[in-house]
């Protein structure tokens, strides 16, 4: 199987929540996933289009929804599908021009799904506690910065 070499080392936890956060994003607003997200151990931040800055509330209502689907302790499996099906299933406009023919597929459990090459923890428990720390509102974009407090 041909599969793109990965040149970044995600922290998987934080690699994790991200894509917890853009499920969430997704299906709560109906946003794409961020196409600008800085990941790392300590502080991540995701920037979205959006037409308007997000209140209070709601973004309280992403953070339990992403420690909602935390506590599930949901798998997280990879797939791997040719290039074809998946672009019937994802969007790949992200994917590079030269990318292999076969794309993996990280599942989570039965809430999220996106293409991914990246580093990924084996059950969502493993995340820890998911913090929106900071948020900002400009041109367009909504930036979530968050937090994990890793479980003992």
């Amino acid at each position: 199987m041909e599969l793109n070499a990965h040149n970044k080392a995600e922290f998987p936890p934080a690699h994790t929540a991200e894509h917890l956060l853009n499920g969430t994003m997704v299906k709560m607003f109906g946003c794409p996933r961020s196409p600008r997200a800085h990941v790392e151990r300590t502080k991540s931040k995701l920037d979205y289009p959006f037409d308007r800055p997000l209140t209070d509330d709601e973004i309280r209502e992403v953070e339990r929804r992403v420690n909602e689907q935390i506590a599930r302790d949901l798998p997280v499996v990879m797939e791997f599908m040719p290039v074809e099906e998946a672009a019937r299933q994802f969007n790949l406009e992200r994917l590079p021009d030269d990318a292999s023919s076969t794309v993996r597929i990280v599942r989570i459990g039965d809430y999220d799904a996106c293409p991914c090459i990246g580093t990924h923890v084996a059950h969502t428990a493993e995340i820890g506690e998911f913090r929106i720390t900071s948020s900002r509102y400009a041109d367009g974009w909504q930036r979530l910065v968050f937090r994990l407090t890793l479980p003992e």
